[in-house]
């Protein structure tokens, strides 16, 4: 598949935002708190995905009830979904001068009685984008970072109707975003999910 990039400007996946807000102190600070002893940027990188998806647990996962969407509080909180959580990697990324991408999967839900959206990032090294998710290893599920071919969650199924959408966002999904910002908490946050993009 081919990645697209929403934007051809490529400063826009190094940008500061009230989601991905790598300018707070909390995100500089573990950021530096990673950097230091690795030889270079793809070190970094790869102990920046192994500690939000090893360090952060994914919400549904611990039943943390919280929800979280900006980089800093994801940080802070110690929680997300997978949102969550792709927003304080592309932060930590990008706090080090890494770009960084969200993207975006559609699945099965977990009853298979209908589709949701799943979130994700992709990271640029060598000239190109390379697809990571961050969501937190359990059963049945065993990402890792990789620059030589993708090692993601989930692989979607087409005869299930599931998608792999090929855009590069420098920002959030407004749909997801949304869903995140209305949710008081993530049962009723499970209610909304986007089911497309």
């Amino acid at each position: 598949m081919e990645l697209i990039q929403n934007t051809s400007d490529l400063s826009a996946y190094l940008a500061a935002d009230e989601v991905i807000d790598h300018d707070h102190p909390v995100v500089r600070e573990t950021a530096a708190r990673l950097a230091e002893g690795v030889p270079d940027s793809y070190a970094y990188a790869r102990a920046a995905f192994e500690f939000v998806r090893d360090a952060i647990p994914h919400s549904q996962d611990s039943g943390d009830r919280r929800v979280t969407w900006r980089a800093s509080d994801v940080l802070a909180r110690r929680t997300g979904i997978c949102y969550a959580k792709a927003h304080a990697l592309a932060a930590l990324l990008r706090a080090e001068d890494i770009p960084a991408a969200l993207c975006y999967q559609r699945l099965a839900d977990d009853d298979g009685a209908g589709h949701v959206v799943h979130g994700l990032i992709a990271v640029r090294f060598h000239g190109a984008w390379h697809r990571q998710d961050p969501r937190g290893n359990k059963p049945g599920v065993d990402a890792r970072f990789s620059l030589d071919g993708e090692r993601l969650a989930w692989v979607p199924d087409p005869k299930s109707n599931e998608v792999d959408y090929p855009v590069l966002y420098a920002e959030p999904h407004p749909v997801v975003l949304g869903a995140l910002k209305a949710a008081p908490d993530r049962p009723y946050l499970w209610k909304t999910l986007p089911t497309a993009l």
